[in-house]
């Protein structure tokens, strides 16, 4: 395999590719690209493996290559991808998968054509704490998503919808399980030309409702899921890879179910709570999790793919589905915009 782009995030695929590697996985890191000379000159030493400047030189080196992953800025996915794949590669693409949907489409079409595998990098499906509860999932009808970050001048070539929310957005898209019919959102730049704080709410046709809040202004890290679902309520902390749920029974106190209902409870009260004794009317659940890094676990089902040629778990359609998703949400926001009399600062 090769590493196209050996930026903050491509760095961790050479880390977590090597230590595969290391520990006997069938997969070998033979090649990156990365045009930033000091960036190339210090993966090369790193890594002792050749760095290419361009997808061309890479190719050009006849290495015998059977997968990449793509992990350049958004705007250049497709361009990086398309050459990838119409040179037989199967391929691991960070999230957005690409910056359009028409090149979304071009991407999926190529594959199809190619019989190639294209993942798109949503990490959080790989997550121990979804991994654990997405097999209980009954029908969830309110999600309430919190992905908040500090300021790093990273990934600045998008807004936090894409930056940030896209996780929310794909793992809701699966739990959901139904079209999109409605979507309300209001996002502001703050400190880079793009948005960097955001607020949305999301309906579905089945009836189920999301809010989403991301932000990469904040002053701490968050990265928290609650959902609702007939009598029961889930709260994932990714961060923590923790998973919680709770089962309302008929004998449940009306306060404690108001509290439940307006989110006022988060995962640390509720444990607070177990901790103390149950409480009337729950019975609390805390599914086992298996411990693992999401990025590696990530790579694994990515090459378990490529090996027995099947569908991935996250497909290159349910990767446009979020990315359609994002734009939507993008399109809501420029129009709450207009609306405020706020400009056209979406446009710089």
């Amino acid at each position: 395999m090769a590493v196209a782009g050996t930026g903050s995030f491509g760095r961790n695929h050479l880390r977590v590719l090597r230590e595969l590697e290391a520990a006997g996985e069938g997969v070998a890191l033979v090649a990156a690209v990365e045009p930033n000379p000091e960036r190339a000159e210090e993966t090369s030493r790193q890594y002792t493996i050749p760095v290419f400047a361009s997808v061309e030189d890479l190719l050009r080196a006849d290495l015998k290559l059977d997968a990449a992953t793509v992990a350049v800025p958004t705007i250049h996915h497709h361009e990086v991808a398309a050459a990838l794949l119409d040179a037989g590669l199967d391929l691991l693409v960070e999230k957005p998968l690409a910056a359009s949907l028409a090149e979304a489409d071009d991407l999926i079409l190529r594959a199809e054509k190619q019989g190639r595998i294209v993942q798109p990098g949503h990490l959080e499906r790989f997550n121990p704490a979804v991994l654990a509860i997405e097999p209980h999932l009954k029908r969830p009808m309110f999600f309430e998503a919190h992905r908040l970050s500090v300021f790093t001048p990273r990934a600045l070539d998008v807004d936090v919808v894409m930056d940030l929310m896209i996780h929310d957005l794909d793992v809701v898209l699966t739990f959901a399980k139904s079209q999109v019919s409605e979507v309300r959102a209001v996002g502001l730049p703050i400190v880079s030309p793009k948005v960097d704080i955001a607020s949305v709410r999301v309906e579905f046709e089945s009836g189920c409702v999301a809010n989403f809040t991301a932000s990469r202004i904040s002053t701490e890290r968050v990265r928290k899921l609650r959902f609702f679902e007939p009598r029961e309520y889930v709260s994932i902390d990714y961060a923590r890879r923790d998973v919680l749920a709770i089962r309302m029974e008929a004998n449940i106190p009306p306060q404690l179910a108001a509290a439940l209902a307006a989110g006022k409870l988060d995962a640390a009260a509720l444990e607070k709570l177990t901790a103390e004794g149950p409480a009337p009317g729950l019975k609390f659940d805390k599914p086992e999790v298996a411990p693992g890094e999401p990025l590696k676990l990530e790579f694994l089902s990515f090459l378990d793919s490529v090996r027995k040629r099947c569908q991935p778990r996250v497909t290159a359609r349910q990767g446009r589905a979020a990315l359609e998703l994002a734009l939507a949400i993008q399109a809501a926001m420029v129009a709450h915009a207009q609306r405020a009399g706020l400009g056209n600062f979406f446009k710089n």
